[in-house]
């Protein structure tokens, strides 16, 4: 009988333990602690990338590759290597200070604040889509709307609002993540009016970099018919050995 107690509360306290975010008393999980946990399972400390955008419009379609490396939340670096036109143009975030490298005419310039909710290279992602200059965690108040299933997997609804003085163009930022993978699965951007501006998929869910993990992003405009953007990852590597010193400007240029 006393082992039968003992194996009854080691299957109590396992079970306990499974549940994600849930503490000893049942209180609401912390929503910026899951959006952090997130961010580890996405992105990882530091990480390289190898991904092909396709620009989808009801008259062409454009694919544009590229290479990226990010080190935590503040630094990151991204190089087109095609189409030739592009081959070259480069991207940097360091810290608070975000440059452009135009091979073309051999320039780089800083981009304020205000270039951040524009169009990424024709595409649907805006400049603060594949930079990251505003940070989820810090930028945003959060509250847990709900639990739901989606696609096939229980999921928080998290709803973001920006801190006042942040340089955030969304009005409300809608994120669906996983309560069991920490996988981040949808994300729905609304303007100042609580208008839906646009609708991130996240999907196609496999191994890569020894980690589960969404390989395809599409951004669906809310007022536009027929155009997408899908950014799919063709290479991922998580915790690469890599520091502050790689992002600097000399080096944007080097990665050619």
């Amino acid at each position: 009988m006393y082992y039968t107690i003992i194996a009854k509360s080691l299957l109590i306290f396992c079970l306990l333990a499974t549940l994600p975010l849930a503490g000893a008393q049942g209180q609401d999980p912390d929503p910026a602690e899951i959006i952090d946990r997130m961010e580890q399972v996405m992105r990882g400390n530091s990480n390289y990338a190898e991904m092909t955008m396709r620009i989808e419009r009801p008259r062409y379609q454009r694919e544009v590759s590229m290479r990226s490396w990010m080190y935590g939340r503040d630094h990151s670096m991204i190089i087109i290597t095609a189409p030739s036109r592009d081959e070259g143009t480069a991207f940097l975030m360091r810290e608070n200070d975000i440059w452009n490298y135009d091979p073309r005419i051999d320039r780089t310039i800083r981009l304020p604040s205000s270039m951040m909710a524009q169009s990424w290279m024709g595409s649907d992602f805006t400049n603060d889509d594949l930079v990251r200059d505003s940070d989820t965690v810090e930028d945003f108040e959060h509250e847990v709307l709900r639990t739901e299933e989606y696609e096939g997997r229980n999921a928080y609804v998290i709803r973001l609002i920006p801190k006042p003085d942040t340089p955030i163009v969304w009005g409300k930022v809608k994120m669906w993540i996983c309560t069991y993978s920490y996988l981040q699965l949808r994300v729905e951007n609304y303007d100042q009016q609580d208008e839906l501006v646009n609708t991130m998929k996240l999907d196609e869910i496999r191994e890569m970099g020894g980690r589960e993990i969404p390989t395809r992003i599409t951004v669906i405009p809310a007022d536009k018919d027929n155009e997408r953007t899908i950014l799919t990852y063709n290479k991922l590597q998580f915790d690469i050995d890599i520091s502050r010193r790689f992002f600097t400007q000399e080096n944007m240029q080097r990665q050619r």
